[in-house]
């Protein structure tokens, strides 16, 4: 089980000057135990778009995270299944994880990416999920 913490947030702070390129807010609602963040973006209620937010500086790097996490709890697979059944989802329902990485990566180019990019406090962007700078230029 992952080491994530949304019953207060708001006690561990984004470190002073991160911020979205677009100006839009960034609200924090969960935190890792390694100090990464889970935000959301703009207002409004939860249909927003979700920032991962390193305090490596990073703004993803999901397969970087993945072979931690697999290397980590060898019966992740197994995890996933049982909390999609718990929902009343059949596994076979789920995406596979190249469908889910290909979505990831569409939507890392896409306009909602441009209103998602994070900047450090020395106004440096983080590296995104995947190479996006053509898709930003």
């Amino acid at each position: 089980m992952a080491d994530l913490d949304a019953t207060d947030p708001a006690s561990h702070e984004l470190e002073e000057g991160v911020r979205l390129a677009s100006g839009d807010r960034l609200e924090q609602f969960a935190r890792a135990g390694t100090g990464d963040a889970f935000c959301f973006v703009g207002e409004g209620a939860d249909e927003r778009p979700v920032v991962y937010v390193s305090i490596d500086g990073e703004a993803g790097q999901l397969e970087a995270i993945e072979n931690e996490y697999r290397s980590d709890l060898p019966d992740l697979g197994q995890r996933r299944d049982r909390a999609a059944r718990a929902l009343g989802i059949t596994p076979t329902e789920l995406p596979s994880q190249a469908t889910a990485l290909a979505r990831f990566k569409a939507l890392s180019q896409g306009p909602v990416a441009k209103t998602c990019r994070v900047v450090g406090y020395e106004g440096e962007p983080f590296a995104p999920l995947y190479d996006t700078t053509q898709a930003w230029q």
